[in-house]
């Protein structure tokens, strides 16, 4: 199972020329703005200030790496959808978001964080369907799954499932987590652990 012993803030990232040149594998943490992705990445990594949280939803303008245990990278991009910023700050989030995706070479996974308590957005949508266009692996994370009734998140989540079924996408599991409680940790570190296992496997059969 897949553990985390050292976890480092490694570079602010405003412009996509700026990305790090490496060949270390990526798991990228994409969600609105406010959804808990910070608070995901600290309890992933049991720090309480790994990843800065904020009360102001928007102020995350950049890509934030984090190397883990020396040999991958948590990237987390920037939080959108938050209405209340130019629209030319909405549009550069857009590009670097995009640019992202579409230009790594290192992308393994992506994270899709929601809020257990909602049904996905618009935005949320759109940015699943990136993910598949991309044909980018990820699973999609239900944060803040102890603030509903245990019957309602079970719901959520399998409405969730039948839907990606339905679809045919690139979706690998629809996860509950709790960075208050933990509960989902275990879950969401076996999905990590299979797809760098994977990337093990495969690296070693080129060689």
């Amino acid at each position: 199972m897949f553990k985390i012993n050292t976890a480092e803030f490694i570079i602010s990232v405003a412009a996509l020329g700026q990305i790090p040149s490496s060949m270390l594998p990526e798991i990228a943490f994409l969600g609105r703005s406010n959804v808990g992705k910070s608070s995901l990445i600290n309890s992933l990594c049991n720090r309480k200030a790994l990843a800065k949280t904020s009360s102001q939803p928007g102020k995350t303008r950049v890509i934030n790496y984090y190397r883990i245990n020396g040999t991958i990278y948590f990237v987390d991009l920037p939080g959108y959808g938050y209405a209340k910023v130019p629209d030319k700050i909405r549009s550069g989030w857009k590009h670097l978001i995009e640019g992202y995706l579409k230009s790594s070479k290192n992308l393994k996974l992506g994270l899709m964080i929601t809020d257990a308590r909602h049904e996905p957005t618009k935005l949320d949508v759109a940015m699943i369907r990136w993910l598949d266009f991309y044909r980018i692996p990820y699973g999609i994370v239900l944060t803040k799954s102890d603030k509903i009734p245990r019957h309602k998140l079970q719901q959520r989540v399998k409405d969730i499932q039948n839907t990606m079924q339905q679809t045919n996408t690139f979706c690998r599991a629809v996860l509950p987590y709790s960075s208050v409680k933990g509960e989902g940790k275990p879950e969401l570190m076996k999905l990590i652990d299979q797809v760098l296992h994977n990337e093990v496997n495969t690296n070693s059969s080129n060689t």
